[in-house]
């Protein structure tokens, strides 16, 4: 079975298996880097690290139109169903949910969890998570945005295909902790994100691919928005 993942920027990532779609973190409307539109995509199951605007995105509008099951930490699905999502399960860091084709276990993620309202009210449902996500005959971590962590060892022992990295620095990690990331995992590739977004986040995905080939035993990959792969 082939894997084939687009990245639509940011830290938006469409997974495609055997005919079915999962969307991660699926920020489309609003986000400067995406080509894609939200009414474009048509998933079995939608994937949330965490809490933020800018990863929540446009998961209840997919969500309601399409009837995909959203996963993702307990408060923030407890706070979907608020939005009118029906379809949601919550879960918490060790916990794994399946979903149609595959399954999402949570685990760790250092950073912050909130939701900006549009009159300005902050609500904060969850922690963050990184999710290893199971779908196509592969595995593959999303890290989502966290700083270098020593636990991602045990992370690593999952036995990782693909391991997709935040590199922006300033919110997340940064290029070389991820590539010290990169070795604790020892993922077959490593995939970069959450980076150029935004001049505050902005990168060289080239050198962090140079450096991760010639400090690991991962392969590095690196995507423009919009492109995609299948995860060999």
């Amino acid at each position: 079975m082939t894997l084939t993942i687009t990245w639509h920027g940011h830290a938006t990532f469409a997974l495609e298996a055997d005919g079915k779609q999962v969307l991660i973190d699926p920020w489309f409307t609003g986000n400067p880097a995406c080509k894609s539109t939200a009414d474009e995509q048509n998933p079995v199951a939608i994937l949330i690290t965490h809490a933020h605007n800018d990863h929540v995105g446009d998961t209840p509008e997919i969500a309601k139109r399409t009837g995909a099951k959203v996963v993702t930490i307990n408060e923030l699905a407890n706070y979907l169903r608020h939005q009118g999502v029906e379809n949601v399960a919550g879960g918490n860091h060790g916990g794994t949910i399946a979903f149609d084709g595959g399954t999402s276990k949570f685990v760790p993620a250092w950073h912050s969890s909130a939701i900006s309202l549009d009159d300005g009210t902050v609500v904060a449902p969850g922690v963050p998570a990184g999710l290893i996500v199971r779908f196509g005959g592969k595995t593959v971590y999303f890290a989502g945005d966290t700083c270098l962590f020593g636990d991602m060892a045990l992370i690593g022992e999952e036995g990782l295909d693909l391991a997709v990295l935040p590199i922006g620095d300033n919110f997340t990690m940064g290029p070389t902790d991820a590539v010290r990331a990169a070795k604790l995992l020892n993922a077959k590739a490593v995939l970069p994100c959450h980076f150029n977004t935004f001049p505050l986040i902005a990168q060289d995905a080239e050198q962090f691919k140079r450096d991760i080939e010639a400090s690991t035993s991962s392969k590095g990959i690196v995507l423009q928005p919009g492109e995609s792969i299948e995860v060999a």
